[in-house]
């Protein structure tokens, strides 16, 4: 009889621990900012076989993966690879914008103070961010002991894929030199991110942003992080966010093409594989989950297309700012656009009420002095944008990027290749934003746990990534996810 009890007890368990739900040590995200789906394979003869071409041929790559929104811009696209929405829910409309009547910058937030500088780069939290992300859902499914870390150079970069409940989010500071986070997180550095910025601080003011030294940074930051906060050894899945800045200043300066942008991409692969290599050894191959995609990609040079004859050109946005406001005075005897940015324009709506105007008329003459701009392909009224005539590819986008009262009041879609920068013949650089393949056709590469070898061509959303990987894991996805769940085998 004992015998039998024993042998009973024994099977329970047994049954008891297959039915245990299956998922990763860790979860690890990484976002290469600036990064165009392209150059995965325009570099790829270059890559060594450790780092993104492991990934590539031991993964998952979805090689038609979109940005469904516009603006396509940094603190958007880190919002909504991990919140899996768009920023008509999650509430990120530009890394800067105007919220009655003013300037904000998306993750800055006066009630907080710097943790490891006295400077006001420390004054940031995801405040302003309205929905959950795949961290904090991890954290909400596991009754908040799982770990959720985020690491960058820019601070909306590692707090805003972090979320909400985030254990700790670290970014650089340039006045300072060296990483620092928020009283949002902590009262005061752990001892080992003191130790980390002892032993890599830089000069302060020196642009670690525009240096390749800035990538090899932020994965040396990353590896501290995993090593010192034991992620993925613990009982339940941990978290590590991390996003790569450089390549977007770099490439902004320097074009998507020449030395500067090759050696970045190099630079990045080379720490790549050495940061799997870490995963390797300290969490075990195959116990964790590996996603690469990009927040936005960027346009050619104008330039560089021209001299191949190819249409192109820069719109001088401050110029239209300068004109509309020449206009509104000559008709309306006020100048009330505050400015321009993410590619939509701004009203003060004080200075319209003061003067006792109808908005709707200002909008109104607005758009249509605006139309007569041949740089312009569509112009119009930001809460009217459903009922515009224009491919419904485009109109998608330009809804699923309006946030009313965050959002301009007046958008505009410029010919394609024609974005907003100095008309110089000597121009070499570039920039992102517009609803076109350039800026938002990136990738999404998976890899390790549970992840076949393979790719697809089918079409897929920037969102698609937080609903996948949740449903992976088991848990809820984020609150505002619109994303569908893919196959990755």
């Amino acid at each position: 009889m004992k015998k039998l009890s024993t042998l009973v007890l024994l099977l329970a368990i047994a049954i008891a621990s297959h039915a245990q739900i299956s998922r990763p040590k860790l979860v690890v995200g990484i976002a290469v900012d600036q990064m165009r789906w392209d150059y995965l394979y325009y570099y790829y003869n270059e890559y060594g076989t450790d780092g993104l071409r492991r990934l590539l041929s031991g993964g998952y790559s979805f090689e038609n993966m979109h940005i469904n929104y516009a603006p396509t811009v940094t603190a958007i696209g880190h919002a909504s690879i991990y919140t899996g929405s768009v920023p008509a829910i999650h509430g990120i409309v530009g890394n800067h914008f105007w919220q009655e009547d003013k300037p904000v910058y998306c993750c800055g937030d006066p009630s907080v103070q710097s943790v490891g500088s006295n400077s006001k780069e420390g004054q940031m939290s995801p405040h302003r961010m309205l929905t959950t992300t795949i961290g904090d859902q991890l954290k909400i499914a596991s009754d908040f002991r799982s770990k959720v870390i985020g690491v960058a150079l820019k601070d909306r970069a590692s707090i805003l894929p972090a979320g909400h409940s985030a254990d700790a989010a670290y970014w650089w500071d340039t006045s300072a030199g060296n990483f620092v986070s928020s009283t949002y997180y902590m009262k005061e550095l752990p001892k080992w991110v003191n130790d980390f910025n002892k032993e890599n601080r830089t000069k302060p003011g020196f642009n670690i942003k525009m240096s390749n030294s800035g990538v090899t940074m932020t994965f040396k930051m990353a590896a501290a992080a995993l090593e010192n906060e034991r992620l993925g050894q613990g009982a339940e899945t941990d978290m590590l966010c991390i996003s790569i800045s450089p390549t977007d200043a770099i490439g902004h300066e320097y074009g998507t093409r020449g030395k500067e942008n090759h050696d970045v991409y190099m630079q990045l692969d080379k720490d790549l594989a050495d940061f799997i290599k870490v995963l390797d050894a300290k969490v075990g191959q195959g116990n964790y989950l590996l996603f690469l995609s990009a927040d936005h990609g960027a346009a050619h040079n104008y330039n560089y297309l021209k001299k191949h004859r190819i249409p192109a050109g820069a719109w001088e946005y401050k110029k239209s700012v300068s004109d509309l406001n020449a206009f509104l005075q000559n008709k309306f005897g006020i100048q009330p656009v505050m400015g321009e940015d993410n590619y939509q324009f701004y009203f003060d709506d004080a200075m319209i009420a003061k003067a006792g105007k109808e908005k709707d008329d200002i909008i109104e003459a607005s758009v249509d002095f605006l139309k007569k701009d041949p740089q312009f392909l569509y112009v119009f009224d930001e809460e009217e944008i459903a009922a515009t005539t224009m491919p419904e590819y485009l109109r998608t986008r330009l809804e699923n990027g309006y946030f009313r009262n965050r959002s301009g009041e007046i958008g505009v879609v410029t010919r394609p290749q024609f974005f907003g920068a100095k008309n110089s013949p000597d121009y070499i650089g570039t920039t992102h934003g517009q609803p076109f393949p350039y800026d938002d056709h990136i990738p999404w590469l998976m890899y390790g746990w549970n992840i076949g070898k393979g790719q697809s061509n089918e079409s897929v959303t920037i969102n698609d990534i937080a609903a996948t990987v949740c449903a992976m894991l088991k848990i809820q996805m984020p609150n505002g996810c619109i994303g569908k769940v893919r196959n990755a085998k």
